[in-house]
C-alpha cells in the first residue's frame, strides 16, 4: 500500500470515528477520488473488520457492535417490556423526579413519559436521554461518568459521586435476574454498585423486569425487592416463582392485559 492509499485510509477511519457514519459521496469528496474507489476501499476495510457497510456508506465496526448489543437486548420480549413500561408509568405523577437506570425495560418506561409535565428524569442511559431530549415538559439530567464499552450508558466514580448528592421521588431499576428470595442481580460489579446508590437516593424503588428474569441469578446482588416498593413484571407463565416471591414479601405488580392479570391472580388465590 503506497503513502497516498495509506493517507486516504487514515482519513476515512478518522471521519467515521468523528461522525459515526459517512456516505460514499462524502468520503469520495474528502479523499478526492471516485465513488468506485471509495467503495473498493470500504470493502477492504470491511473485510478487515474495521468498518461495517451501511446503505450508501459505512460506519465504524465498534459503534455498530456497541449499538447492536443494546438493540439485541431491546428485542428480547419487546411486548412485555412495553407493557411493563406502561404499567410503571401509571406510578409516576407530574412534577416528580424519577431515576431510571440504563436497561431496555426502563427505556420502554421512558417512552411512556415523554408527554408528562414538570417531570425530572435522572439517568445514566444515553438512549433514555436521547428519547427525552425533545419532551417539552421533561427536564433530563444525564449523570456524568465514563461511557461503558459494552453498553450505551455511563458509570464510574463521577456517576457514583453525583448520585450521592441527588434525591429522587422514585427509582425504576432493571435486573439481570431475581431469585426466589427476592434478591435482585446485575451482571456487572460496577453497575451494581451504581444501582445501590440509585436505590439509596430514591424515596421508593421499583424493579422492572419481564418474566424471563425471574428465578435467575447473575454475578452480584445489589438489593432485595422485598425491601422496595415492588416488582413490576408481565404475566409470564412461571407461577411457582411468583408464588415464591410473594412468600418472600415481594409486592408483585402485574403488567399487560386485565385478563392476563386476572388469570394469574386466580392461580395464586385459587
Amino acid at each position: 500500500m503506497n503513502k497516498i492509499q495509506t493517507s486516504r485510509r487514515r482519513l476515512i477511519l478518522q471521519m467515521l470515528r468523528e461522525r459515526g457514519e459517512c456516505s460514499v459521496d462524502d468520503l469520495a469528496r474528502a479523499c478526492n477520488v471516485s465513488d468506485m474507489t471509495i467503495r473498493r476501499m470500504l470493502t477492504r476495510l470491511a473485510d478487515e473488520g474495521q468498518v461495517v457497510r451501511t446503505h450508501g456508506g459505512a460506519a465504524p465496526a465498534s459503534r455498530v457492535s456497541f449499538e447492536f448489543q443494546f438493540l439485541r437486548k431491546s428485542q428480547i420480549e419487546p411486548e412485555a417490556k412495553d407493557q411493563i413500561g406502561a404499567e410503571a408509568a401509571k406510578l409516576v405523577g407530574d412534577g416528580q423526579s424519577i431515576m431510571l437506570d440504563s436497561g431496555s425495560t426502563t427505556l420502554a418506561l421512558a417512552r411512556q413519559l415523554t408527554n408528562r409535565t414538570a417531570l425530572t428524569i435522572i439517568t445514566t442511559s444515553l438512549p433514555i436521554a436521547s428519547t427525552m431530549q425533545q419532551a417539552p415538559g421533561v427536564e433530563t439530567l444525564l449523570l456524568g461518568g465514563f461511557v461503558r464499552r459494552e453498553a450505551p450508558d455511563l458509570e464510574g466514580p463521577l456517576t457514583e459521586s453525583n448520585l450521592d448528592t441527588l434525591r429522587a421521588d422514585i427509582a425504576f431499576v432493571g435486573a439481570d435476574g431475581i431469585d426466589a428470595d427476592g434478591n435482585v442481580y446485575n451482571a456487572s460489579l460496577s453497575v451494581a454498585k451504581m444501582l445501590q446508590k440509585m436505590v439509596k437516593a430514591a424515596g421508593k424503588t421499583y424493579v422492572v423486569a419481564d418474566h424471563t428474569k425471574l428465578g435467575r441469578k447473575a454475578l452480584i446482588s445489589f438489593g432485595n425487592a422485598s425491601h422496595w416498593a415492588g416488582l413490576i413484571t408481565d404475566a409470564g407463565d412461571d407461577n411457582e416463582i411468583v408464588s415464591q416471591l410473594r412468600s418472600a414479601g415481594v409486592n408483585i405488580i402485574y403488567a399487560g392485559s386485565a385478563e392476563a392479570r386476572d388469570a394469574r391472580e386466580a392461580v395464586h388465590h385459587g
